[in-house]
């Protein structure tokens, strides 16, 4: 691919996270293990949710959305570098790129939005319980779910389509071990001002709008739990929104370590980031439920149990 000639681009080099051997092959086998660990355990969750009739709640109806969304999340990117280990190769073609990045748009976006649409669930059952039964109607959840899917669908369609305009020619080579969409950008030889535009116009929107929804649940949530003040309705409130909590803090911590940074500059700091929010988020989040929530332990136990 000589730049002279501007041969467009058919393929990129995804450089993974090592260049050395020996350290390919050690994340190699942490991608593997935590791969393997993310699927069965959120596939224990659905399999539990979906098992136990005591379950088929709102609350439990989006849990098992969040699962399902964790694993296609990281099958998006996992499997890939997985494969091209095994075989040695670093290659991607430009028509899986574009791919990956599109459903990397919508899984990653749609994490954002099911974590807001069950802050907005813990909200009405803490401070409208009376109420509950009728505010969250199995049809208004499954509209909740359904507004997300679509919205995030046009999401990474616009940011796709905007991506598939630019021209791509001697450099192919991205930094990471799979197709960043802002690492891939900086690769282009062409313009990119609408693209860097719409990242942080409509980008950023849809980043802070399910964001600011799960600040002013838990905001109205504080003010109910501390108008009347009593050690069982805070300890109450931590075990209905704690697990929550933990995820919502370890979601966005990770998208703030991967965007909060100078846009030119791109470090090992930033690689860790990543796989934080794409394979160690998906992973660890079936343990942080399960472990501070006595309804799926106990579903989880039954299921030992029979089998």
């Amino acid at each position: 691919m000589d730049g002279d000639n501007h041969t467009t681009v058919t393929e990129f080099l995804l450089l993974g996270l090592s260049e050395e051997s020996e350290q390919e092959d050690i994340v190699f086998g942490m991608f593997l293990g935590m791969y393997m660990v993310t699927i069965s355990g959120n596939l224990l969750i659905i399999l539990a949710i979906s098992c136990d009739p005591h379950l088929h709640t709102p609350m439990y109806f989006f849990l098992a959305n969040l699962s399902s969304v964790d694993i296609c999340f990281s099958s998006v990117t996992v499997p890939k570098a997985l494969v091209n280990h095994m075989v040695g190769s670093k290659s991607i073609s430009y028509t899986e790129c574009m791919i990956q990045m599109y459903f990397l748009f919508i899984f990653g976006n749609m994490d954002g939005f099911l974590l807001s649409v069950m802050a907005y669930d813990r909200y009405v059952a803490i401070c409208h319980p009376l109420h509950y039964i009728l505010m969250m109607s199995p049809r208004f959840c499954v509209l909740l779910v359904a507004i997300s899917w679509v919205i995030t669908n046009l999401h990474a369609l616009l940011h796709t389509l905007l991506m598939v305009r630019l021209t791509f020619c001697s450099h192919n080579a991205v930094p990471h071990f799979y197709c960043d969409p802002y690492l891939v950008m900086k690769l282009s030889c062409s313009d990119t001002f609408i693209n860097d535009v719409t990242a942080f116009a409509e980008g950023g929107m849809i980043i802070m709008t399910p964001f600011v929804c799960i600040v002013v649940s838990y905001a109205y949530i504080c003010s109910k739990v501390l108008k009347k003040p009593s050690v069982q309705g805070i300890r109450k409130a931590m075990s209905t929104c704690g697990s929550h909590l933990t995820v919502v803090c370890l979601f966005y911590g990770a998208i703030l370590g991967i965007y909060m940074h100078p846009s030119s500059s791109y470090s090992l700091q930033d690689a860790m980031a990543s796989v934080i929010f794409t394979v160690v988020t998906p992973m660890v989040n079936p343990f942080i439920y399960s472990l501070r929530n006595r309804d799926i332990k106990g579903a989880l136990r039954k299921i030992i149990l029979r089998s």
